[in-house]
Parts: C-alpha cells; sequence; structure tokens
C-alpha cells in the first residue's frame, strides 16, 4: 500500500509538470529559468518555499535534535527566521535590478551592474563550485529518508532514478514544473509533519517524550556555543537570499511588491517545527535502535502510521528533495550557457543548459558514489563561499558607487579565507569562520575601492 500511494503521488508530479507546460508552447530562455518574470505571490511563495524547506527539513533537523538537543535548533530556526525580513527588504530590489538588466542569473546581474567580463566569471565560476555539493546533499538525503522509512533501496538506483526524475521535471517545463510541484511538495510535507507530531503527541504524550529526551540531550549552552550559534544566525541570514537559486527565484516575480506579498508569508512554515521536535524525540523516549540520527524524524512514522501515510511521508520527502535538485539544475545551467560561454545564441541557450544540467546530474551521481567524504567538505563550505556575494549584491541593489575590482577582490579574499581557515581550523572565540571572512571581504572591498578612488584623483589633478 506505502509503494502505490508513493508511486500514486510521483506519478502526479509529473502530471503537474505537463500541465504547468500548458499554453506556453516552446519556451525561450527566459520563460524556461525564470517563467519569463510572470509569478504572482503564489507561485513565488511555494517556489522559494520548495527550495528552502528541503529533504533537509525531514532528514538533517531532525537527526540534529535526536543528537544534540534543543541547542541545535536555536541556530537552525534562527538564522532562517531573520532571513525573511533581510529576504523582504532586499529581495524586491533584487527583482529590479534583475529586470533592469535582463538578468536570468546572479552573474548576469554583477555584469549588468559593474559592466565588466571579469567579475561575471569570478561569480560563474565560484558559483558553480560552491553549489556543486548541494546536489550530493539531496542524493544523500533522499537515500536515508527511504531507508529510514524501511525500505530496502539500492543507493545507485535510487539515485539515478532521482536524477531521471530532477531532468524529466525540467525538461517538460523548467521553472513552471517546479513551482507547480512545490504546491503538491509543500501540501504532501506539511502534512506528513504534523500528522507524525499528533501521533507521537496521541500515543506516547507530549511531557513524556521531552522528559525522557532531556535525560539524554543537554538543553544548556556554553559561551562558545552560543557565540557560534548567534555569529552564524547573522551570517546565514545574509547568505540565504544570496544563494544563485535563491536569487534565480526573485527574478520569476512579476513585480517587485509580489516579491514582498509572498516574503510576509514564509514564516507561517515555521509553524511546523514544533511537530518534528516531538517526533524527532520519540525515538529517544522510546528507545528505538537508529542506524542513524538523520532516521529520527521516520522512526515515528514507522512505528505509529498506517501503510498509506507511510506512502504519503515518502512522497513528500522525495518531492522535497527532488525540487531542490531541480532549481540547483536551473541555477547551474545559464550560468554556463550564458555566463561561461556569453557567445552562444541565446535560442541555443536552452538546449545548452539541458545539456549542462544532464552533466552535473552525471557528475553528482559519480561523485556521490566515489567520494562523498570530498562532497560533504565541501557542503560544509557552500555558505562560506556563497555569503562572499552579499556586498557585490548590496552594491548592486543601492546602487553604490564601488568599482568592480573593489568587489572582485573582497569576494576573492572572503572566499579563499574560508577555505583555508576551513583547513586549519583555528580557535575564532566562538565565531563562525564565514562571518570573519565576510568582514575581512568587505574591509578589503572597501580599501581597494578607496585606494583606487585616490588614484583617479591625483591622475586628475592638473
Amino acid at each position: 500500500m506505502a509503494s502505490t500511494v508513493f508511486l500514486g503521488f510521483i506519478a502526479f508530479s509529473l502530471y503537474l509538470a505537463l500541465r504547468a507546460r500548458k499554453g506556453h508552447g516552446t519556451q525561450s530562455m527566459h520563460d524556461f529559468c525564470v517563467a519569463s518574470r510572470q509569478f504572482g505571490a503564489w507561485l513565488v511563495f511555494f517556489l522559494a518555499a520548495g527550495e528552502i524547506y528541503s529533504i533537509g527539513t525531514m532528514v538533517g533537523f531532525p537527526g540534529g535534535i535526536y543528537a544534540k538537543g534543543p541547542t541545535y535548533g536555536v541556530w537552525f530556526l534562527g538564522y532562517i527566521l531573520l532571513a525573511y525580513p533581510v529576504g523582504y527588504f532586499i529581495g524586491p530590489k533584487i527583482w529590479e535590478a534583475g529586470k533592469r538588466y535582463n538578468a536570468i542569473t546572479l552573474p548576469d546581474l554583477f555584469k549588468g551592474h559593474f559592466e565588466s567580463r571579469a567579475i561575471e566569471l569570478i561569480v560563474a565560476v565560484s558559483a558553480l563550485i560552491f553549489l556543486l555539493p548541494w546536489g550530493e546533499l539531496q542524493f544523500t538525503g533522499l537515500v536515508a529518508a527511504l531507508k529510514g522509512l524501511g525500505w530496502h533501496v539500492n543507493a545507485v538506483g535510487l539515485i539515478t532514478i532521482s536524477a531521471l526524475l530532477a531532468f524529466t521535471y525540467i525538461a517538460i517545463a523548467g521553472v513552471r514544473a517546479s513551482a507547480y510541484i512545490a504546491i503538491l511538495k509543500d501540501l504532501l510535507m506539511v502534512s506528513a509533519i504534523v500528522i507524525t507530531g499528533v501521533a507521537v503527541a496521541w500515543e506516547a504524550g507530549v511531557e513524556p517524550v521531552f522528559r525522557a529526551a532531556s535525560q539524554h540531550v543537554s538543553n544548556a549552552m556554553n559561551t562558545h556555543q552560543l557565540s557560534f550559534a548567534m555569529s552564524t544566525i547573522f551570517f546565514q541570514s545574509l547568505g540565504f537570499y544570496v544563494m544563485p537559486f535563491s536569487v534565480q527565484n526573485f527574478f520569476t516575480a512579476k513585480s517587485a511588491n509580489t516579491i514582498r506579498r509572498s516574503q510576509v508569508m514564509m514564516p507561517l512554515y515555521m509553524l511546523m517545527y514544533p511537530f518534528l521536535v516531538v517526533a524527532s524525540y520519540y525515538a529517544i523516549a522510546q528507545n528505538v535502535k537508529l542506524a542513524s540520527p538523520n532516521e529520527a524524524f521516520f522512526a515515528a512514522v514507522v512505528h505509529l502510521l498506517p501503510p498509506w501515510l507511510i506512502g504519503l511521508v515518502a512522497a513528500g520527502a522525495s518531492l522535497s528533495g527532488l525540487l531542490v535538485l531541480a532549481g540547483i539544475c536551473l541555477a547551474i545551467g545559464p550560468v554556463v550557457t550564458r555566463n561561461l560561454l556569453p557567445k552562444m545564441a541565446e535560442t541555443r541557450q536552452k538546449t545548452g543548459a539541458k545539456v549542462v544540467i544532464v552533466i552535473y546530474l552525471l557528475l553528482s551521481i559519480g561523485m556521490t558514489l566515489a567520494t562523498p567524504k570530498l562532497m560533504l567538505t565541501l557542503i560544509n563550505m557552500t555558505y562560506y563561499g556563497v555569503t562572499q556575494f552579499f556586498p557585490g549584491v548590496i552594491a548592486i541593489v543601492f546602487g553604490l558607487r564601488v568599482s568592480a575590482r573593489a568587489i572582485a577582490s573582497g569576494l576573492l579574499t572572503g572566499q579563499l579565507l574560508a577555505i583555508v581557515l576551513y583547513e586549519l581550523n583555528p580557535d575564532l572565540a566562538g565565531l563562525n569562520l564565514g562571518l570573519v571572512c565576510l568582514a575581512m571581504n568587505v574591509l578589503v572591498a572597501t580599501a581597494v575601492n578607496l585606494g583606487i578612488g585616490r588614484s583617479h584623483h591625483v591622475h586628475a589633478r592638473p
């Protein structure tokens, strides 16, 4: 029964992709990647939520709570909640800049504003490097989810089928398919989480579950942990909406006000986290033996829900991973065909992007199976590297008089320093190393910009 329900929802997601294509004929590159800037608030809302609340919501967050207690949830919930007001204020301005420069990708935005091929290449190459690991993360999460639900899956087969499904969604209707499927995915995911949390409360009780969990996990944070949590919340909230796929999602909106309206609604999703916490503590309270903390949420699902609801949970988890995978692909494809290969005719860019997406998926599959530890190391680096785009984005959206050379110098300094500090792992008094690198990024950019300004002033003197 579980398999039947699961396959039924996957089939329905393919129908939604086909439905999204209806009336749009042969899609242009702009329609394929950013829906010709036609989405209303609800579609932007579901598309953004589809990227934010991914497979990690059902695997990583409950696993962290199970293993480390509520202190883990402080930074996880904190940075998302702080990111929403950041997105409310800069999202509409990113959209306005995107329309002004006819941008599809984040590098398009930098190229249009700074009129510099060099900074376009720097942003494009670094975006690709730091986005590559996210495909592996989705594949790993999908395998963990289905194994946690008791399905004995072949990892190679599951990863291959997942890649084919993600590509099929994209090939059918591009970002329009992602937006339509995101509605189904969110309904399934939220329903699965709430139903499981309610089942735990009904069967085991909330108070007994928390009492049992408190004997195994710490509710306290020392000064070092608090510093790290607070600095991480601040740092990641700045990087949240400069992810290349997040910027691309903004470009799908039909107006700046559309983004404001969608951002106002985003915190509603946080209401599902108490249900996740209750479910993740169930395994502790019932002394369930887990192969990995990542199975914490699914332990409650398997023990308490009937087979047809297990199928619903599996579908919600799978679509969560597949949608993020599709979003990454839609970000990577045009970065290559538009920014790395700028002489490619626009009529060929969509076909070229699909080829790039296939190569990326094959590379992700190979790296997931061959060198998972390397990719997991890179995943830890993603936020460190991507958030270094933030000063440049701020300069663009607020029209600051900063040179391309200054922004590029700060960006490269921040990213290279992040790699060095990550490898050396020095004691930074509990501060998130990415925040230290971002501060250095801003200092270098400011120093270079002031130096260029003084140089121009000297040359301008008679």
